[in-house]
């Protein structure tokens, strides 16, 4: 299992477009993918759940990757994450 802490800076928070985009390329992943932030952890391929997380600009949440390309995984998120979705699906 690999987590790292990161804090989203997209304006918009992970909401409608940036949670659509990350659950997206999420599910291209065979790992199970959760994000936590504050008392919630929902899974990452479901937007729906990230919808639920409420997750605005300028909060820090975990992201956590467990299974066979758990590094591939996290490296993607946090790509998508840091470039705040630009370029994005």
């Amino acid at each position: 299992m690999v987590k790292q802490t990161i804090t989203v800076r997209n304006a918009e928070g992970l909401h409608l477009r940036p949670a659509a985009v990350f659950a997206q390329e999420m599910a291209e992943y065979n790992c199970d993918i959760t994000l936590k932030y504050k008392k919630n952890v929902v899974n990452a391929k479901s937007l729906l759940s990230i919808l639920s997380a409420c997750i605005v600009c300028g909060s820090e949440i975990i992201i956590e990757c467990s299974g066979s390309d758990e590094v591939a995984a996290m490296k993607k998120a946090i790509t998508l994450i840091d470039t705040q979705f630009v370029g994005a699906v």
